[in-house]
């Protein structure tokens, strides 16, 4: 799975720690632009998900597994869902690659409900 990662993210390293300020920002952001399709919780049953086919990838348990290294997790959400026969879409135009690193360390803190 992370063999076919460019090699322009191929060594994509996540810059930020699981703090309580990046995982709010992470979570915020991900509520922007991931829960309608992935869920409030990553579970692939948000709202927009019922439409799509293939469904939204489960991510709550994905992003644990060692095939998510930071590398795929960048690129997958860069680049969209084009070379995975999926609907999703691309985010490096609309999101900054630290926006989009906060919302990879939110999703590895768990998915916690904001405080």
């Amino acid at each position: 799975m992370n063999q076919g990662v460019p090699s322009a993210y191929q060594s994509a390293r996540n810059p930020f720690q699981a703090t309580e300020s990046t995982v709010r920002s992470g979570a915020a952001l991900y509520r922007q632009n991931c829960a309608s399709c992935h869920g409030p919780r990553g579970l692939g049953n948000g709202m927009a998900a019922r439409s799509l086919e293939p469904s939204p990838a489960i991510l709550t348990y994905f992003v644990q597994s060692p095939m998510a290294a930071d590398a795929y997790l960048l690129w997958a959400i860069s680049e969209g869902g084009a070379n995975f026969g999926t609907d999703m879409p691309a985010f490096k135009h609309a999101l900054s690659r630290s926006e989009i690193w906060k919302i990879i360390t939110y999703m590895r803190a768990g998915f916690p409900e904001p405080r």
